[in-house]
């Protein structure tokens, strides 16, 4: 084979080789590409009009596009970049206003979180400051703890240099202690205030089932907190069971044994399943005695009945007699 029959066999290989490449590459579709350059040209538009949190949202658009580097490596370079101190900066303004945390994500109109912002660039550890903070300005409120304690789901670590792999992110044990000490605050607080309840479950039955109500929803309350210690709810369940034993030494258990009931069935306790089975006992014998009630005085009806068509019956029988009938 000639030198110029090698020449053209080595043109048409690397047309072909060129060929399937670009037939591989998902990014050369007539959707990706409409989709890259439509993100390019908002984040040209946000550059304009000037709104730093729009154009935060425009380049967040633009680095995680995978594509866009195919039709424009500038936007993409200057995105990337940026976007991590622009985030930043947005992050400490909103701090400064007091935005701590929201669950929203983050939003081209300035009321993005702190938190928010600096999640979303990847800054875990400043996160968390946020989170903390926003749990202590709202030290009561429950759903925002929670959020605060489960922060690291769908939270990705750095990526393994040899698999590529990146590991779930884990939030430094610290973190959660600072939790855990308001846990413990509120739940101590819950269990003070519930026995401020504790006299009435010596009153009378209204005063009882008052009380009952207002000590089981500071117990349930504060075993929600308990959760996130490491002993758990059971202090506020041994509490409802001495509770329920208070009220079932009454001289009237007939009357409140509902209101010890529920505090055997919030602490588990198997007295709960007994008291059950006892009201369930006697409302069936009251059942019965009430259905042999009814056939009692049915039956007397019947009789009386029947006597009553008896003396009707005579009557008529005589005044027929009289009259000649």
């Amino acid at each position: 084979m000639n030198m110029r029959s090698i020449a053209g066999s080595t043109v048409i290989l690397l047309a072909l080789t060129a060929t399937a490449a670009h037939a591989d590459d998902i990014c050369l579709g007539d959707e990706e590409e409409k989709s890259a350059k439509a993100q390019v040209s908002a984040l040209r538009k946000a550059e304009q009009a000037g709104s730093q949190a729009a154009l935060f949202a425009a380049y967040r658009s633009v680095v995680g596009n995978d594509c866009i580097d195919r039709y424009d490596k500038t936007a993409f370079a200057t995105a990337k970049a940026n976007v991590s101190k622009l985030g930043r900066d947005l992050a400490k303004a909103a701090e400064a206003k007091g935005l701590f945390y929201s669950s929203e994500p983050v939003r081209p109109d300035g009321t993005t979180s702190a938190f928010v912002y600096f999640e979303a660039i990847g800054d875990y550890a400043e996160a968390n400051r946020m989170m903390i903070k926003a749990t202590q300005a709202t030290p009561d409120n429950l759903a925002l703890f929670k959020a605060a304690w489960n922060v690291d789901q769908g939270r990705a670590g750095l990526r393994d240099s040899k698999t590529g792999e990146r590991a779930p992110y884990t939030s430094p044990p610290a973190y959660r202690q600072e939790l855990a000490k308001l846990a413990s605050a509120n739940a101590d607080r819950l269990m003070k205030a519930e026995e401020k309840d504790a006299p009435g479950l010596s009153g009378n039955a209204m005063a009882v089932a008052t009380s009952t109500m207002s000590s089981l929803q500071k117990l349930k309350t504060a075993a929600e907190w308990m959760k996130y210690l490491p002993g758990g709810d059971k202090p506020a369940k041994d509490r409802a069971d001495l509770r329920g034993d208070a009220i079932m030494k009454r001289p009237d258990p007939t009357f409140t044994q509902m209101n010890a009931s529920a505090y055997y069935e919030f602490s588990g306790s198997p007295k709960g399943k007994e008291i059950a089975a006892q009201i369930k006992k006697k409302g069936e014998e009251s059942q019965k005695a009430l259905e042999k009630s009814g056939d009692n005085l049915r039956g007397a009806i019947t009789e009386q009945s029947a006597a009553d068509q008896k003396k009707f019956d005579k009557k008529k029988a005589d005044l027929e007699k009289e009259l000649g009938f």
